[in-house]
């Protein structure tokens, strides 16, 4: 049995052609169960639906043996364990610094001022400001991140950002791109080689899927 982690949302329906290309179908979606393990139409493939943030480590403990997740999920995860074959160029968006629209970002960084910077991404956060040699205290959130400027609990945040619709309805703006980020495809190292005439087929359809 090969078991694949999957999120609900982008992610899961971006990775739905890769897994038809592969011969893989589900008769349900995620949207509209209430089950967490769903069957697909051959006997020996099933999808899990997890958190998005919990599918590297599903993978790594070996409860998945495949998964899709964001590079900024595997980033904070710290990618132990885990073999990235694939970046399935799906789900992609930036990872940005943004702050409210008057606030004068650059200013506070030219002066040497530590900015309160709220996000969930901790550990990406803390890798691009210690680069830029900027002082920060992280406070950490796990959702309406856009809410912190405005109520004077950060001074900015970092945050994905995809059409930035969002920032600009509640009156924020990006002011630096971080990274750019897409989603990979993550294989438990053991059920690599366990299940290698399982799995590397699927991996060699996704690449040429992927390609086209």
């Amino acid at each position: 049995m090969i078991t694949i982690a999957l999120s609900k949302g982008r992610i899961f329906e971006e990775t739905l052609p890769l897994l038809n290309a592969a011969g893989i179908t589900t008769p349900e979606a995620p949207e509209f169960s209430r089950k967490l393990i769903l069957p697909t139409n051959r006997a020996d493939v099933r999808l899990i639906i997890v958190r998005a943030s919990d599918v590297p480590t599903y993978v790594q403990y070996g409860a998945a043996d495949i998964g899709v997740a964001g590079k900024d999920v595997l980033n904070e995860h710290g990618g132990i364990g885990l073999y990235q074959p694939l970046d399935l160029n799906i789900a992609r968006c930036r990872m940005m610094v943004a702050v409210r629209d008057d606030f004068d970002y650059e200013s506070a960084v030219r002066q040497g001022a530590r900015l309160r910077v709220a996000t969930k991404y901790v550990q990406a956060a803390r890798d691009h400001f210690a680069a830029k040699g900027v002082h920060v205290d992280l406070i950490k959130l796990y959702g309406s991140m856009e809410l912190a400027p405005l109520v004077g609990l950060s001074d900015a945040i970092v945050d994905l950002v995809s059409s930035g619709n969002t920032l600009k309805a509640n009156h924020l703006k990006a002011v630096e791109e971080i990274s750019a980020i897409s989603s990979r495809l993550v294989v438990n190292q053991a059920a690599l080689k366990l299940k290698h005439d399982a799995i590397q087929p699927m991996l060699d359809v996704f690449a040429l899927a992927i390609r086209k």
